[in-house]
């Protein structure tokens, strides 16, 4: 009896250390976190989160500003990943409010990325506003608590220069880039 009870144990522990848990992909933008980042990483934590990175942090010297400070993630070859914006100014436990994602290699489960089109964007999510910028126009979506960043000159001439004007997600050409694009927390 002793001998059964010990054959299950090993092999259930057998068993749980063998599932196939896939690990975290690095690259992969959700609602709440990119990778490893999450809406609750605090400032002092991104050491860990980018252990293969690197963290460019402000520098002190200008703590009156009461700006809130870009934090810079670089990967080994100097390639700019991510621009994070923490909700408080020089606040190593302060947690991260809005990350600009540069590399094309970050994309959503939708499979959107810096290298996707308009329509890529519209396909795949319900565009929830369309905001109209000097020089770029900022589609945001709730669903992913994401904005796409389209430059201007993406844009028939008519909306390029209009400020005032009311653009309409059927006004933007399929075909128009993603500049950039951000998730907000």
């Amino acid at each position: 009896m002793k001998n059964i009870f010990y054959a299950i144990v090993i092999a259930s522990v057998f068993i749980t250390s063998c599932s196939n848990d896939k690990p975290m992909d690095p690259f992969l933008v959700k609602k709440y976190n990119i990778g490893l980042l999450t809406d609750s990483t605090t400032v002092k934590d991104l050491d860990a989160v980018f252990s293969n990175d690197s963290v460019v942090k402000y520098v002190s010297g200008d703590e009156f500003a009461g700006t809130v400070n870009v934090i810079e993630i670089f990967d080994k070859t100097g390639k700019k990943l991510l621009d994070l914006s923490p909700k408080e100014a020089l606040d190593s436990t302060s947690v991260i409010s809005s990350v600009r994602i540069n590399d094309e290699r970050y994309r959503t489960e939708k499979n959107i990325s810096t290298l996707s089109t308009f329509k890529d964007i519209k396909d795949n999510y319900k565009i929830s506003k369309v905001d109209n910028l000097i020089n770029t126009v900022v589609v945001s979506v709730n669903e992913i608590n994401a904005s796409f960043t389209i430059d201007k000159k993406e844009l028939p001439s008519s909306l390029r220069f209009d400020m005032d004007a009311t653009i309409d997600p059927i006004q933007i050409p399929e075909k128009a880039k993603i500049k950039y694009f951000m998730i907000h927390w």
